[in-house]
C-alpha cells in the first residue's frame, strides 16, 4: 500500500485550486482506503491546497501512504505566518479581496485542518515559510479514534 507522491501549488492559481488534493483523493480510493478517512484527508489537503494558492508564494504538499499512516506534510515560500495561535481561530483571515470575491479566505481553513487530522502541526517563520505535518492514522489509537472510525 505504500505510496509517495509530491503535488506543487503555486501562487495565485486559482484555476487549478483543488486539483492536487482532487488527485491526492483519487490515489487513496485507488489505494482502498477506507472512505471516512479519505474523507478527513481530502478536507484537510484542500483547505491546505487553497492556503498555498492564496497566502504563500507557491509550494509543494507531499503525501506518504504506509502501511499505518497517511502523512501530508505542506510547506511554502513565504511570506510566513507571524502569529501562529491566532492565524488557527475560526473567522480569522488575511485573504486578499481577490480570494474573498472568489468564495475563499473565510478563516475556516487551519480550523478545518486541525479537526480532520489525527496529529497536526504547524511552524512558521515571517518572511521564510510555513511547514504543516497532518498524520492520519488508518488503524484506530484509542477509543476516540475508535467512535470517530465506527468501529
Amino acid at each position: 500500500m505504500n505510496a509517495h507522491e509530491i503535488y506543487s501549488v503555486e501562487q495565485q492559481d486559482y484555476d487549478r485550486a483543488g486539483s492536487a488534493s482532487a488527485a491526492i483523493k483519487l490515489l487513496l480510493r485507488q489505494k482502498g482506503i477506507d472512505k471516512g478517512i479519505i474523507r478527513r484527508v481530502a478536507i484537510a489537503a484542500y483547505e491546505a491546497e487553497i492556503n498555498l494558492i492564496i497566502h504563500s508564494e507557491g509550494g509543494k504538499m507531499e503525501l506518504t501512504i504506509d502501511d499505518d499512516m497517511i502523512t501530508l506534510e505542506v510547506y511554502d515560500r513565504g511570506p510566513g505566518i507571524s502569529d501562529v495561535m491566532l492565524a488557527q481561530m475560526e473567522g480569522f483571515s488575511t485573504a486578499c479581496d481577490v480570494a474573498r470575491n472568489m468564495g475563499f479566505g473565510a478563516g475556516m481553513g487551519l480550523p478545518n485542518i486541525r479537526r480532520n487530522a489525527d496529529d497536526f502541526v504547524m511552524a512558521s517563520r515571517p518572511s521564510i515559510g510555513t511547514l504543516m505535518v497532518m498524520n492520519f492514522y488508518l488503524k484506530p489509537q484509542d477509543d476516540a479514534d475508535k467512535r470517530r472510525m465506527g468501529i
